[in-house]
């Protein structure tokens, strides 16, 4: 199922800490960095907290720039993203900030926390929304694109909410902010719990100095397995998009981008169409020859190409789907099945799974795959 861009937003101190053990709010940001997150939620479509951020801060959660609210209407948006707030037991007080200030709000909770949060008059304030006698973090997010229409998600904690979303491989994004401070209490608040997380580094994607804290950002990198589609599947997805843009025009052939990505989240190779001067190699066909064909990564790799791979061709003695068979990669995500344009009752994907390949279409993305073929198919 589709869910939302899901972009994990925190600060921490230098050892860990979300905050100290005291009565104020330890104030980890600096002015200027209050206001780059005050832009990230200004682009966002929805701002979720758990509810022990709302016991712990009082938070109103709001988009502080009357520029960028003007320019949310402007755009035909909301002038405040919606608040989302997560409490399994819906025991939250009626008269935190979150519910009287900003725009539409609405509380995601079990069957049992819905009964609460109506007999507490929450629902005096915001939308209540029960999601059975569990709360299930697929379900809830699928629940917000679904049914409120949230394509971009900013999630501002707290620990339990960001640890949770990334032992499940549900975060596309982390933002993290690292503040010049020692907490060094065994008791304070920290970012993340313990547990099983993906396996893998995560790709830095941007490091900022903002006045003294810095600024960095990650995308997780380790592909799913089998079936299962993960926050980095789309990453690696979206790059084979962009480096279809980068193929040298053609009324004969399509542009396409691939990647091959290692069971780790190593990038192995990438290639386009036509890539080198060579009219008529295809994408996965460019990644797959930077590759040793003995490198022992290659069973448990995935490539992402932004066309499904080709089972028929003229130009090359075997067809793209043949040779990713050949090299021992059993599991291929792709954005577009390949269009009648050239070849009839093209299917690279039942030669793929007829010799025991997974191969995943994720829909989202075929508009972007279709983009630089505009010419080929309308």
């Amino acid at each position: 199922m589709p869910y939302p861009y899901v972009l994990l937003s925190a600060a921490v101190s230098l050892d860990g800490c979300l905050d100290d053990t005291g009565p104020e709010r330890l104030l980890l940001s600096s002015p200027a960095d209050f206001d780059r997150v005050d832009e990230v939620r200004a682009a966002s479509d929805a701002i979720l907290i758990g509810a022990g951020t709302i016991r712990a801060d009082n938070p109103r959660l709001l988009v502080n720039s009357e520029k960028r609210r003007a320019a949310r209407v402007a755009a035909g948006r909301p002038e405040y993203p919606l608040k989302v707030a997560v409490s399994a037991s819906g025991d939250l007080d009626p008269t935190a900030n979150f519910w009287h200030t900003g725009g539409d709000k609405i509380l995601c909770t079990t069957d049992r926390g819905a009964a609460r949060a109506s007999a507490l008059g929450i629902t005096q304030h915001a939308t209540v929304v029960p999601l059975g006698p569990h709360l299930n973090w697929p379900d809830l997010l699928e629940h917000l694109h679904d049914t409120r229409g949230v394509r971009r998600l900013m999630v501002e904690g707290g620990g339990t909410i960001h640890t949770q979303l990334l032992q499940q491989e549900l975060a596309d994004e982390l933002h993290l902010v690292l503040a010049p401070l020692l907490v060094g209490d065994p008791k304070a608040p920290r970012l993340f719990g313990p547990g099983t997380y993906q396996t893998g580094r995560l790709r830095l994607l941007e490091t900022r100095r903002i006045e003294d804290v810095v600024l960095t950002r990650y995308v997780p990198t380790a592909p799913g397995t089998g079936a299962r589609v993960t926050p980095a599947d789309r990453h690696w997805l979206a790059l084979a998009c962009d480096l279809a843009a980068q193929c040298p025009p053609s009324d004969t052939a399509f542009s396409v981008g691939a990647v091959v990505v290692a069971a780790d989240g190593t990038e192995l190779a990438r290639g386009h169409s036509r890539e080198g001067g060579d009219p008529v190699v295809h994408a996965e066909e460019a990644a797959l020859a930077k590759i040793t064909p003995s490198d022992p990564r290659l069973p448990t790799a995935t490539i992402y190409s932004s066309l499904e791979p080709c089972a028929h061709r003229a130009s090359r003695p075997h067809p793209c789907a043949r040779l990713i068979l050949t090299s021992g990669i059993r599991r291929v995500v792709t954005a577009w099945r390949e269009p009648d344009t050239f070849v009839q009752s093209a299917d690279g994907t039942g030669t793929l799974t007829a010799q025991g390949a997974q191969v995943l279409v994720l829909p989202q993305y075929e508009e972007r795959a279709k983009a630089p073929n505009g010419h080929l198919v309308g």
